[in-house]
């Protein structure tokens, strides 16, 4: 089945400021705009991921423009969940900063992550909910970190939080597929919004987005809860819960 979904902002990618990333900054933008794309979120990763930026990189992303080559341009962070309190590595000074935050678990030998279960997932993920600074709760199918669904996702849409559909996933983590599929399916029982994001690592991946819209297709996902299919949606959303248009007028 062929999807008729537009995306219009990307909003989780990394630049070479992650290291295993490998475009810069204006690379990544320039190719949202020549893909026509509205909007991208640069979210390198923070500090427990290996090789992620120093702590003087968060502090100054003011520095980017909010719109540069016709492109809005969302200053942000791909944050690790460090245990099941939900408690991320974001630093503190570093919260007001950030137009946009991505919470994500990695494979990491984290002390405060070991011996998971289904409880203590499901546990994890209602307290990053409780989080006011997270937007986007990303690649969460992982079955090592397998969550009660009905349970959570209903949380996340009460607390603002966008569940993410990772095309990247679809490449690089094949053994979430399934459970993608059941938490879009999930997201569409309770009208949880989504994002749609490629988790780009090099400028021709910004705006990929196939294998998840396909998937998306295959379930009859109704668009209008896919956040960024719509600039109207994405300016509310930042409008409402980011307060981006105060910070970075400019």
């Amino acid at each position: 089945m062929s999807n008729t979904y537009r995306i219009i902002a990307d909003l989780h990618t990394h630049t070479l400021a992650s290291t295993h990333a490998y475009s810069s900054v204006t690379e990544m933008i320039r190719a949202a705009a020549e893909k026509g794309l509205y909007a991208i979120a640069l979210t390198d990763h923070a500090r427990t991921m290996p090789g992620s930026p120093r702590e003087w990189y968060f502090s100054s992303l003011h520095e980017l423009p909010l719109h540069y080559r016709g492109v809005m341009n969302l200053a942000g962070i791909e944050a690790n969940v460090l245990d099941f309190e939900g408690h991320l590595d974001i630093e503190p000074r570093d919260i007001p900063r950030m137009d946009w935050v991505v919470a994500s678990i990695h494979h990491l030998p984290l002390e405060g992550l070991q011996n998971p279960d289904v409880e203590k997932c499901t546990q994890l993920w209602l307290n990053v909910a409780k989080n006011p600074k997270v937007n986007v709760i990303a690649h969460s199918g992982d079955p090592v970190y397998a969550y009660d669904y009905e349970k959570v996702i209903p949380v996340f849409g009460e607390n603002h939080k966008l569940v993410e559909i990772n095309n990247h996933s679809f490449q690089v983590r094949k053994q979430n597929i399934p459970n993608c599929k059941a938490i879009a399916l999930c997201c569409k029982k309770h009208g949880v919004p989504i994002v749609v994001d490629s988790d780009a690592h090099f400028e021709t991946a910004v705006g990929e987005f196939s294998q998840a819209l396909e998937m998306l297709s295959e379930i009859d996902f109704p668009e209008e809860l896919i956040l960024n299919a719509s600039a109207r949606r994405l300016d509310d959303y930042l409008a409402k819960y980011t307060g981006i248009f105060e910070r970075r007028i400019y």
